[in-house]
């Protein structure tokens, strides 16, 4: 087909996710045809500056010699074959190396296809759980979270969810939960200092497990940064706290870190800026090196211990997917996770950090920058349309979409939240490379801002 064919089907056939799809045929994004590197090229060979690792989950660049010859070598052995029942070895050599770099006690992994069927696991295994465990059988099928939660878009994985703009509608198809305060200091209301909002949010988080210790099967947390939700970073000592209650309450404690995990916002996992080792553990998008589909639910002795029996006692987790294991993607995590210690990758991590923090200080005062928030290489930039008021935007202006075109036009690919802008560098990435990602990005803000 010639490129305006291709667009045409782009357009016309191909459904693509959270995008409105009669403006996205109007504006006629780039078709991605190859790559190189940190850069993405078009069908007309112009390249692009990969500043959102590819939806989050691009770690090392795009064509890594190491992750390509890997998975090479497994399709001369088998591309797929079914977990069901059957092992195989990427599987099985993986599984054992996610074990020994998770936090203590995950001893376990259960795979699946992406984040949300990571997070849609977990969820049963909870239930499950306290249904199955050999002391103090409960029934429990109530969960929590925070309130902005973004978990994935299966329905089990909706209902923990707190977006209302991506939820609201499924509303009638969704499990009951609770919700708790972010303990974001952006969420805290007029007036209302950070110390004092945190302090509620601790305040409200005890409240509410003590309350409902015996129906509460899980609670769900993205460590430090709720990141669809704009990117918003937790204060110190909240992860921990919530650790100390769950232990406490004997309540399981679910950390998703399919956006945080593999270095993205420092330490090699959220739940090392505290210490923390959850119950269970998702993983996703950055797990293969942003290669191929995976997902993995880590999870405790005691709660794998629950669901074992003879096959009558009808204990088993009757769960899984087609491609749950497959060994290919697993072979792409085997070499990512090798990269990952031998190109000393976290300590990139440590030294892009820095310059981020550099870099984003030019924007302190700039007119129409409402709020800037960073842990690791996760950045939100919040556009306003007065400073000094905080007022936002018109939805309508899809302020945040004009930066992402005007960076576009400079050679760079980044997507934001609303009116956040998002910037996720690929771990891997040098220096210089996001140096021309903040370039672009400033120059860009101040082009959709112009006319304000």
């Amino acid at each position: 087909m010639t490129p305006e064919q291709l667009r045409q089907v782009d357009s016309e056939i191909v459904w693509h996710p959270f995008t409105a799809m009669q403006a996205h045929a109007r504006e006629q994004p780039p078709i991605i045809a190859a790559a190189e590197g940190f850069e993405l090229m078009d069908l007309s060979g112009r390249r692009y500056l990969d500043g959102t690792s590819s939806l989050w989950c691009n770690i090392h660049g795009h064509r890594v010699p190491a992750i390509d010859d890997a998975i090479r070598r497994q399709l001369d052995r088998v591309a797929h074959t079914t977990l069901l029942g059957l092992g195989n070895l990427p599987s099985i050599e993986f599984a054992r190396q996610l074990v020994d770099v998770t936090p203590a006690g995950l001893n376990h992994v259960f795979y699946s296809d992406d984040g949300s069927t990571a997070v849609e696991a977990a969820l049963k295994i909870a239930l499950q759980y306290y249904r199955q465990r050999s002391h103090r059988r409960e029934e429990r099928s109530l969960y929590v979270s925070l309130d902005g939660a973004y978990h994935g878009d299966t329905i089990g994985a909706v209902s923990v969810g707190g977006i209302d703009l991506f939820h609201g509608i499924y509303g009638e198809l969704l499990f009951r939960k609770l919700t708790v305060p972010s303990p974001s200091p952006r969420l805290a209301p007029p007036g209302v200092s950070a110390a004092d909002h945190f302090g509620y949010c601790l305040t409200e988080l005890e409240r509410t497990l003590r309350q409902h210790r015996h129906e509460i099967a899980a609670f769900l947390i993205e460590p430090r940064v709720q990141a669809a939700a704009g990117i918003l970073v937790h204060p110190p000592g909240y992860l921990r706290r919530l650790r100390e209650l769950t232990w406490e309450l004997d309540i399981l404690l679910i950390a998703d870190e399919v956006a945080t995990g593999f270095g993205r916002t420092g330490p090699m996992w959220a739940c090392d800026h505290e210490a923390v080792a959850p119950d269970m553990l998702c993983l996703s998008k950055g797990i293969t090196g942003g290669y191929l589909p995976l997902g993995a639910t880590l999870t405790t002795t005691p709660i794998y211990d629950a669901f074992l029996g003879e096959p009558g006692e009808g204990k088993t987790f009757f769960h899984g997917h087609t491609f749950t294991g497959n060994p290919l993607a697993c072979a792409a995590g085997l070499a990512s996770l090798e990269l990952l210690e031998t190109n000393r990758v976290l300590d990139n991590v440590s030294r892009l950090g820095m310059v981020l923090a550099r870099r984003l200080a030019a924007l302190n005062e700039h007119p129409h920058v409402g709020d800037i928030r960073r842990c690791g290489l996760m950045v939100g930039i919040e556009l306003v349309q007065d400073r000094a008021t905080g007022t936002p935007f018109p939805p309508e202006r899809r302020t945040g979409h004009r930066v992402t075109l005007a960076a576009r036009q400079r050679g760079v690919i980044i997507r934001p939240l609303g009116d956040v802008v998002v910037l996720m560098p690929a771990p891997g990435m040098p220096e210089g490379l996001l140096e021309r990602l903040c370039d672009a990005t400033f120059a860009a803000i101040d082009e959709a801002v112009a006319e304000v």
